[in-house]
């Protein structure tokens, strides 16, 4: 009857436009998340509601479904029981390494550096205020300060001066994600653009698709837009880095590489071994996108030409406070300022509950350029407005 049963760990909106993606191949859908009526739970077959750093409820939910692929979508995942349930034969995608080397900044940053030699940032991890000083003393000022878990660039902050450390860090710890008061210390790049290169691991090998430019603010991406014109020498040095780090971590699917591209380097900066929230772009912008792209992988499904459409952008609709009672307003006249020759379209995620600065949906444009196509979709998000009953 079904083509494969999937386990979504995570059910937010990226776990949402995958689920789409998979139900038009006929897959089965079991969405699991911490709280109830997630987005992907909304059209899944079946749902399970739980902390996925409770490692107990994780397996009696694989138990009970027994599905043919554990597809984890967010970083805060119980990974010794993911490691566990793949050595006794359940596959995890694309695989329980990558999920767990990548849960923690820690984990993928120094696989990248030391075990594989990419180029990377200064860098340094400390776990207090004082080892946070000691650690910007090493790196330089001013400094990037992250937890080493968060998930969509929460509690990400810059310290320009040895003052704002105390600040930074205290940021970065009440943004973390998990139990673990830990962050990084990073050197501050003056870098030229901020990429994400889409990296699919197939059967077959290594494709990329077309790099990702990105705007973030507070750590959150804001808007995105594909392509980006950098040069083919530093586009073969983010290739090959990213060709590398997807190979040594194992397994079939998407990966979100993140670089640093400053003059004639590529900095590797971070890893997903899922698709990332920058290539929400993709769903207008690229043929398949990249939910396709990731399903198809997984599953060991043939991966066709990945062909662009045109410059497309997508900018972020966001909440303003926490509500669990509102309506969005203003998605007529968004989708009217689309046209033939440059379409706009909206994907709202059905969240149950605003939050301040929680994104709630995007709008997505194409236009002649990658200019022109942002500020369309910035002015398409800022028409969708969110009231508060």
């Amino acid at each position: 009857m079904y083509l494969a049963t999937l386990m979504l760990l995570g059910s937010g909106e990226l776990g949402r436009e995958f689920a789409i993606a998979a139900k038009r191949l006929g897959c089965r859908i079991i969405a699991c998340d911490r709280y109830a009526n997630a987005p992907a739970m909304q059209l899944a077959d079946a749902a399970e509601v739980f902390p996925m750093l409770h490692g107990d409820a994780l397996r009696t939910a694989v138990e009970r479904h027994r599905p043919d692929v554990i597809v984890p979508e967010i970083e805060a995942i119980d990974t010794d029981t993911l490691v566990a349930l793949e050595q006794e034969g359940w596959r995890v995608a694309p695989s329980a390494k990558a999920v767990r080397l990548t849960m923690n900044r820690d984990g993928i940053r120094d696989f990248a550096a030391k075990e594989l030699g990419l180029t990377t940032s200064r860098y340094a991890f400390v776990e207090s205020r004082e080892e946070a000083l000691a650690a910007a003393i090493g790196v330089g000022l001013p400094c990037v300060v992250k937890p080493v878990m968060s998930s969509s660039g929460k509690g990400q902050s810059v310290a320009r001066t040895s003052d704002e450390l105390g600040a930074a860090w205290d940021y970065a710890v009440a943004n973390m994600r998990g139990e673990r008061a830990r962050a990084i210390v990073e050197e501050f790049i003056l870098f030229d653009s901020e990429i994400t290169l889409l990296t699919v691991a197939t059967r077959g090998g290594v494709n990329f698709c077309a790099p990702i430019g990105h705007r973030q603010e507070m750590g959150d991406y804001r808007e995105s837009w594909q392509p980006v014109a950098i040069s083919d020498a530093v586009l073969a040095s983010a290739q090959a880095q990213a060709e590398k780090v997807v190979s040594a971590l194992g397994g079939h699917g998407l990966f979100g590489v993140e670089f640093f591209i400053a003059g004639d380097r590529a900095i590797f900066s971070e890893l997903s071994p899922r698709p990332h929230d920058t290539g929400m772009v993709t769903l207008i912008g690229q043929a398949p996108n990249q939910f396709e792209l990731h399903l198809r992988a997984i599953l060991g499904m043939p991966i066709p030409a990945i062909e662009l459409a045109g410059a497309s952008a997508s900018a972020v609709i966001l909440a303003g406070r926490q509500s669990s009672d509102f309506s969005f307003h203003g998605v007529a006249e968004a989708l009217a300022l689309g046209r033939a020759e440059a379409p706009v379209d909206l994907r709202l995620f059905c969240k149950p509950e605003t939050l301040p600065r929680r994104r709630m949906g995007v709008a997505l444009a194409r236009g002649a350029t990658v200019e022109d196509a942002t500020e369309t979709a910035v002015a398409a998000a800022q028409l969708v407005r969110i009231r508060y009953h």
